[in-house]
């Protein structure tokens, strides 16, 4: 459906067209995994402070009319929002809108798997860091693998195919287990993609960052895997998919190899700040100035000049101390 009343695109000063919003809709989380937040973090946002309904679809329905085609709802964990349901059927029918998506640790999937797809939502991430409950419970804090396994099933159950699965990479912790997950995705028809750990915050900090890109390339030779582009949403990830051409491996390498000059995205927090980079701390106050009353000229004129600000490309390697807010502070 093409998008009524368009308006000017959204173009940043290096000439990248930005159509990808990531939208966290809740900084809390069931789990607490050690390379995104510390244990006894307690620095969350007020819910009061949270946009409502109402104000995240207005702010949305200004994204999607600038040419913003594809959302992905994050968190925290956006399954712990109340009313999520009603917040994705909104979404879902806004005029112009190509791709929904959430990403999730799928530990409440299992109940919410259906009424989400009849919803509109149309993909999911999940976050699988280890197929070993002793690890599991190491990386985040719960002994909740059945949970996410069985949201997994559910989510399958109803279509949604393929489910892309999130492995944040550490040497010393799930290393070894990279190729038993990629046997289980290839097994059930997911697709996994490794993902290097960035230094958001203390935690991710001091997490190192293996090269992925060499074990990508060596794991789609063991396996006979040829590299693919996939469709939407394929994001920063390469790919690599069997002989009958359906994706199986994804890395993601924000570390060793990074894909800035291809940067198509900006983040909306849960209170409305619009982060320009995941790897900077440029930020345009978009939700205070709706709640303070911005008419939608002035959230558009603020909106366009954040993009024409828009940062290059992020500093982790140069400066890894730089960003010290958390991962589920910015929205995944």
């Amino acid at each position: 459906m093409s998008a009524t009343n368009a308006l000017p695109t959204l173009i940043d000063p290096f000439g990248r067209r930005i159509d990808y919003l990531r939208v966290s809709i809740t900084d809390r989380c069931d789990l607490r995994c050690t390379y995104c937040l510390p244990k006894g973090f307690k620095g969350y946002e007020e819910p009061a402070h949270w946009l409502r309904p109402p104000e995240l679809l207005r702010l949305l329905g200004l994204f999607v009319r600038s040419g913003v085609a594809k959302v992905r709802l994050t968190g925290g964990e956006p399954l712990l929002r109340g009313g999520l349901t009603g917040l994705v059927r909104g979404i879902a029918a806004l005029p112009g809108l190509r791709d929904l998506s959430l990403s999730s640790n799928g530990t409440q999937l299992a109940r919410l798997a259906a009424e989400l797809r009849d919803a509109g939502l149309q993909r999911l991430n999940i976050s699988l860091d280890t197929l070993d409950r002793r690890c599991f419970a190491r990386i985040t804090g719960r002994d909740a693998l059945d949970s996410v396994l069985s949201g997994l099933q559910a989510a399958q159950a109803v279509g949604f195919n393929p489910i892309k699965l999130n492995m944040v990479v550490q040497p010393g912790v799930n290393l070894d287990e990279v190729e038993s997950v990629l046997a289980f995705a290839m097994t059930h028809g997911h697709v996994l993609r490794l993902i290097e750990p960035m230094p958001m915050g203390s935690t991710g900090q001091a997490v190192a960052a293996p090269d992925l890109s060499a074990l990508g390339q060596r794991l789609a030779q063991q396996h006979g895997l040829l590299p693919c582009v996939m469709g939407q949403g394929s994001g920063p990830a390469r790919y690599w998919a069997g002989p009958d051409g359906r994706a199986s491996l994804g890395v993601i390498t924000p570390m060793s190899q990074h894909f800035c000059a291809a940067c198509n995205r900006v983040r909306l927090g849960v209170d409305g700040t619009l982060y320009l980079c995941l790897g900077q701390n440029d930020r345009v106050p978009l939700g205070p100035m709706l709640r303070a009353g911005a008419s939608d000229a002035e959230l558009l004129q603020a909106l366009h000049a954040g993009i024409a600000a828009k940062p290059e490309r992020h500093v982790f390697q140069e400066q890894p101390q730089h960003v010290m807010r958390f991962m589920a502070q910015t929205g995944g």
